[in-house]
């Protein structure tokens, strides 16, 4: 395959994806404002998107040299360990490169909105980090990660293993606002 026809896919694998959050996002909406049966379809297209996405992703996956991406993070279906390195990878350049760009511009154009928003992610994704480093470390020694159930603040994508804090400490939201992977 051809890096044109791979740049494709990486660009409909990133459209797909932000058409499958969109939906679920609207479908909240939907159903915020009673429409249930609108919610239920804005939900069923974004598996459909998914879906979408998923192809274009596997389809990378068979395009040498594909996985690397100038943003960080991997293109393709490798082992666990493998696709936790590539995790770790993206969240790392979200961390170190990215995000804090991303902040200098919104303060710098004043931005609060967008700070806001771009602070919670940076927050966040220092810890997905970190929960990936010790997943992939299990994972190297033949094991399972050791994971109790996985918290995450639906306000600002706060993660924690094990119980919901009494409020959140990077938005302050309440306890409730948590959702619970377990």
């Amino acid at each position: 395959m051809r890096e044109m026809t791979a740049g494709n896919l990486r660009s409909a694998f990133g459209g797909e994806s932000m058409a499958h959050m969109r939906y679920l996002i609207w479908a909240e909406q939907a159903e915020a404002e009673g429409f249930p049966n609108v919610a239920r379809l804005f939900t069923a297209i974004s598996r459909a998107e998914q879906a979408h996405a998923t192809g274009h992703f596997r389809a990378l996956a068979d395009v040498p040299g594909a996985h690397l991406v100038p943003a960080g993070g991997g293109f393709g279906l490798g082992s666990t360990s493998e696709n936790l390195a590539g995790a770790i990878e993206g969240e790392n350049f979200e961390v170190k490169e990215m995000y804090p760009a991303y902040v200098r511009v919104a303060e710098a154009q004043n931005e609060p909105g967008a700070l806001r928003s771009l602070n919670f992610a940076l927050a966040a994704e220092k810890i997905h980090a970190a929960m990936y480093i010790e997943a992939k470390q299990a994972v190297d020694n033949g094991e399972d990660a050791r994971l109790g159930p996985v918290q995450i603040c639906s306000v600002c994508g706060h993660t924690v293993e094990g119980g919901a804090p009494g409020k959140c400490p990077v938005c302050n939201a309440a306890k409730d606002k948590f959702i619970t992977f377990a």
